[in-house]
């Protein structure tokens, strides 16, 4: 199996470096011209939870891509994923294989955009959900920030001899766990990216966000309001890694504990493997999306992930209230018109109790 990955940032990056490094036939590719240079000329520069390694890969331009395209992983921010496709869809055949690796809803568009090309969208796209961590700071360098499985799978859940290759080669980065309803994990994984999102609302560590009680609470009743987003749609939110859906259908006291430790043990699992690196000062110190927003200065995929579930309830009637002020506030910082800090929390913590959505 040939793999291509578009979008060498770190998900795709990292999943791309330990391929070859395995031995895996993989080629990489990125539109920021100055990476794709560094990483053919001195390959990929890894650093954070597995300590300092370098590791050669074979970089290309976008333009200098070859097909016919065998297995391609799309792990561009979900706002380019379509646009990522449509580009490829000269060297792709209907027998290409075209991964979601990313966050996002994106699974349904890429199959939209592939089916107005001529090509069989259905039967190419497979869904994922990488939750591993990383960050690509400068050109050919990537830090390793935490450990997790990847989820794999078809779209209709059968078991199919690429799935298991694909999962094959992944399993060169970490584990890889085959899943027989992908679309309910991938819901799952945005319906917690809502508190993901909630905690790039303050420029400080996760341990004085999502860690403090209070806020947890917070975080907690916008979560349990997407959930029942999902339920209004339909849905059936699959566990997967950490999250637990059944841990937010919050009805008692006891159940908002139960919520809280979960977050408490989502914070462990995120910083435990840090905590094994005592020299390395992590440069990102949190999610994907203050990532972009206090290091990169750009928008985060905010819009074209999880912000979708305004969309998907607006659609089918449900309660979008808590979600669509969240997304709103964080539109308003990525267009410089609120500052990030805890007055934000504040904000929100006075919209629940207006809407009568606190947690018991």
């Amino acid at each position: 199996m040939k793999i291509t990955i578009v979008g060498a940032g770190a998900i795709g990056g990292l999943a791309g470096a330990f391929m070859t490094r395995a031995g895996h036939d993989v080629v990489l590719t990125d539109r920021w011209t100055e990476h794709v240079d560094a990483m053919a000329a001195d390959g990929l520069f890894i650093d954070g939870v597995r300590g300092e390694m370098k590791i050669p890969v074979t970089a290309v331009h976008p333009a200098a891509l070859e097909g016919p395209l065998d297995m391609v992983l799309i792990a561009t921010k979900s706002q380019h994923s379509v646009e990522a496709v449509e580009g490829l869809v000269p060297l792709m055949t209907a027998e290409t294989g075209v991964v979601s690796f990313q966050n996002g809803f994106n699974e349904p568009d890429l199959v939209a955009a592939l089916d107005a090309a001529g090509l069989p969208g259905k039967k190419m796209v497979i869904g994922a959900i990488p939750n591993y961590g990383g960050a690509l700071v400068d050109p050919g360098y990537i830090e390793f920030v935490h450990e997790g499985p990847i989820q794999l799978g078809e779209m209709d859940g059968a078991e199919t001899p690429r799935l298991a290759e694909l999962a094959s080669a992944l399993s060169a980065l970490t584990e890889v766990q085959l899943s027989d309803h992908i679309w309910g994990q991938i819901w799952a994984k945005e319906v917690y990216a809502s508190q993901v999102v909630f905690s790039a609302l303050v420029d400080d560590r996760i341990r004085n966000t999502l860690g403090v009680e209070r806020y947890a609470r917070i975080s907690g009743a916008i979560v349990k309001e997407a959930l029942e987003i999902a339920d209004a749609n339909g849905i059936d939110v699959q566990a997967f890694d950490f999250f637990d859906p059944a841990n937010y259908r919050v009805k008692t006291a006891a159940d908002t504990r139960k919520l809280l430790d979960n977050v408490n043990h989502a914070i462990w699992l995120l910083k435990k493997d840090q905590e094994t690196k005592p020299d390395h000062q992590f440069k990102k110190q949190g999610s994907g999306i203050w990532w972009d927003i206090v290091y990169r200065k750009r928008p985060s995929e905010t819009r074209s992930s999880s912000g979708k579930l305004i969309d998907y309830g607006k659609a089918v009637g449900a309660d979008t209230r808590l979600n669509a002020k969240l997304f709103e506030m964080i539109y308003e910082i990525e267009d410089g018109t609120r500052e990030l800090g805890f007055h934000n929390y504040d904000e929100l913590e006075a919209y629940v109790a207006a809407c009568g959505k606190e947690l018991p």
